[in-house]
């Protein structure tokens, strides 16, 4: 083979596997996980000292998050190639025609779980991470099998993406949240709206495959309640995520969140408000523009208004 043929080649599988892992999702977690580290960084320790700032834990936390979201989506496909080729809506993925190999798809698995792990020994001589890379990566990768036996799957992912702000801020902050377990609680906040929020965009975008699902054996609240009933628990999944957003300033004195954060808070209400407008019972149409342009709005509105705040 040519130069020419196989330089095109290799840029096309590059292309198909950002695509098969949807790598533009990445808007949904990173965003929060920069946002609690950037907290970690300022909030004091015990001792009256802050954090110190460098590159290194930037650079690791970046790494980890990219590497954990591509393991855990490539891991997916696999796992659900089978249903996806049954499919009329996924029957168009990678896997389904055939653009990538499912040994490519598992080097992808691998390879980004080695890099999350050389992501978490990045943080040493922070040992946290490092101790919790294994079940943390066994989280991610469960949810795969999470619709084979439960209905709560949403919240088994909305749970996988709000480890990533308690995980950022484990990673700055060391020990310090074992002698004080209180530090935690501004990333505990965050890591359950996040958690929350995602669990409601995922119902609603379970929406589109309830009769898919409850003749193919898969467990969703859409396809076990109905789709009325799933858009109404998401509406609240979406209430609750708001209310702990709007308390995330009060868990911590020195957090340094004021009107910018108030102002973003306000704009994501007024988001989740139009997400649940653009979808109803009998018209799912737009269900993709409300799971990611709204969402990615959502992301990446709160998390820069929350950093510049913060830092201001």
């Amino acid at each position: 083979m040519s130069q020419t043929a196989a330089g095109p080649g290799w840029k096309l599988r590059i292309r198909h596997a950002l695509e098969l892992v949807r790598f533009s999702h990445t808007v949904f977690a990173l965003p929060f996980a920069l946002f609690a580290a950037v907290l970690a960084w300022h909030v004091p320790l015990r001792d009256g000292t802050s954090p110190s700032f460098s590159i290194r834990p930037l650079g690791a936390i970046l790494l980890c998050m990219v590497a954990a979201r591509t393991a855990a989506m490539a891991f997916n496909r696999l796992v659900d190639e089978r249903f996806d080729r049954m499919n009329p809506r996924t029957r168009q993925r990678h896997l389904p025609q055939g653009l990538i190999s499912r040994r490519e798809v598992w080097g992808l698995v691998i390879g980004a779980s080695l890099c999350f792990s050389v992501g978490a020994v990045m943080f040493w001589p922070n040992w946290l991470p490092i101790v919790a890379a294994a079940p943390v990566l066994a989280v991610l990768l469960g949810y795969s099998y999470a619709k084979r036996f439960t209905a709560a799957a949403h919240l088994w992912l909305g749970f996988a993406l709000g480890l990533a702000p308690l995980c950022a801020w484990i990673a700055i902050r060391g020990l310090e949240v074992i002698a004080n377990p209180a530090d935690l609680w501004p990333a505990i906040v965050l890591g359950a709206a996040v958690t929350l929020w995602v669990a409601g965009f995922d119902i609603i975008y379970a929406c589109q495959d309830a009769e898919f699902d409850r003749q193919t054996g898969l467990h969703s609240l859409p396809s076990r309640w109905g789709i009325d009933a799933g858009l109404r628990l998401a509406e609240r999944l979406h209430f609750a995520a708001a209310g702990l957003l709007a308390i995330l300033p009060l868990t911590h004195p020195q957090l340094g969140l004021g009107w910018l954060y108030g102002l973003a808070w306000l704009a994501v209400t007024g988001l989740l408000a139009y997400e649940h407008w653009l979808v109803s019972p009998v018209d799912l149409s737009r269900v993709g523009q409300a799971f990611f342009q709204v969402n990615a709005a959502i992301s990446l509105g709160l998390c820069s208004a929350g950093i510049v705040d913060c830092l201001t």
